[in-house]
């Protein structure tokens, strides 16, 4: 082109500095260059010295905002917000909206969220800073569109058929696994570690061909996708309006209550969404937000770890005590034989999360949910049962199991989130 003096391009460093009197608009780049797959954004001012290195963020003040953002989120899920909220199979369908709102806003934004957050910036990439805000979120619309119809359709099919589009607790322990992993990668690049750089998440060229020309819809089948299999991720409140669709015996009622509540979700999720896009209409900005947001991806992600192994009983505490733990102190009363253990769950996790029987009684365990106990909506501990208590808001639900061995064991929520323990004394 006329008015350039020279190019040089660097893959691994994604950039190409263009030296020159007349610089090429980035919107003529792109479209000279959209046949050959390449798309350029956020070029540095001309004559900056300091290159892309004088636009590394401070790592003190990342970790600072790090800090803020969690604080911030440990306290809005200790609030309890809508705490004497409930939803039951005889709930109007508005309520299934409200639960997936507050869903979004909960703790299961460590996980549907985060996967949101860690895929920010590879959607990003997929226009140019030219492109309109509408159509640079289209990825993230495509994810919610995705959550909409499939909980949607996967709601009509429970309601239909029954209870085997449930994933085992295994099995989806070790889905969740999965996907924290692969957040972590998506962190680690998002930190720029360059053995990271190239790793991306596409689908298949045999199935993109047959779907439709791709470059029409700059890789928004993989977000679709995404958000669809979200389904099957355990998340306690989804897991409480999967069972009323099961239990609703209805398709169409079934249809409802997942589209809906998968529709309350939107909001937060379009937030998260529409914040990692935004950021990168700036290149300082873009800097910071994925710093930022690596570190928050990698620390939901190791959460997201550590409590799928309470659901997969890898950390039980305790098989065996010491004399000065044995005791018969604060044993619970026994009725018609059985100890009686009496326990609350609401949306802050267990009360009294502390337990004690004695062994080779049988127990009684009696769980009441207060309104709406969120993620604490399901209980499961495998040292004594291999299935989940599924609670009822407003109502007591009672599991039976007799412990065989002293010891102090784990149980929690079907996220592995909200944890207590049963010490078993002889």
């Amino acid at each position: 082109m006329p008015g350039i003096k020279s190019v040089e391009a660097s893959t691994a460093s994604q950039t190409v500095k263009i030296t020159g009197k007349h610089i090429p608009d980035i919107s003529l780049l792109n479209k000279i260059f959209k046949e050959s797959g390449y798309v350029f954004s956020s070029p540095l001012s001309r004559g900056d010295a300091q290159g892309a290195e004088g636009l590394k963020p401070d790592i003190f003040t990342s970790l600072l905002i790090v800090m803020g953002l969690l604080v911030v989120f440990y306290f809005v899920s200790k609030l309890g917000i809508f705490s004497n909220f409930s939803i039951s199979s005889a709930s109007v369908l508005p309520s299934f909206f409200v639960f997936g709102l507050l869903a979004g806003f909960s703790t299961c934004a460590a996980l549907v969220g985060g996967i949101v957050l860690s895929l920010s910036k590879q959607w990003g990439m997929l226009y140019s800073s030219s492109d309109s805000t509408f159509k640079r979120l289209q990825p993230v619309l495509m994810f919610n569109l995705g959550r909409v119809v499939f909980f949607a359709i996967f709601g009509a099919t429970l309601g239909l058929f029954g209870s085997f589009l449930h994933l085992s607790l295994t099995a989806g322990a070790v889905v969740a696994i999965l996907v924290s992993l692969i957040m972590v990668a998506l962190g680690l690049q998002m930190l720029g570690v360059k053995a990271f750089s190239s790793f991306q998440l596409t689908l298949p060229k045999s199935l993109t061909s047959h779907l439709s020309d791709e470059t029409k819809f700059q890789g928004q089948f993989m977000p679709l996708l995404m958000g669809g299999l979200t389904f099957f991720l355990p998340c306690g409140f989804t897991l409480t309006v999967q069972s009323l669709s099961l239990a609703s015996g209805n398709p169409v009622q079934g249809a409802l209550i997942m589209g809906l509540f998968a529709l309350g979700t939107f909001l937060p999720l379009f937030l998260i969404g529409y914040s990692g896009i935004r950021s990168q209409s700036n290149s300082t900005t873009a800097k910071y937000f994925s710093q930022v947001a690596g570190i928050l991806v990698i620390i939901f992600a190791l959460i997201n770890i550590k409590s799928q192994f309470n659901v997969l009983g890898f950390n039980p505490i305790s098989t065996t005590l010491s004399a000065q733990t044995i005791s018969t102190d604060d044993l619970p009363q026994i009725v018609d034989g059985k100890q009686v253990l009496l326990m609350t769950a609401s949306a802050g996790g267990y009360t009294p999360n502390r337990l004690r029987v004695k062994v080779g009684i049988p127990v009684s365990w009696q769980i009441t949910s207060s309104g709406n106990a969120g993620c604490a909506g399901a209980v499961i501990s495998r040292a004594f049962f291999s299935d989940v208590i599924y609670l009822i808001p407003g109502s007591t639900v009672t599991k039976e199991f007799t412990p065989t061995i002293a010891g102090i064991y784990r149980f929690s929520c079907s996220m592995g989130m909200y944890t207590g323990t049963i010490e078993v004394v002889n």
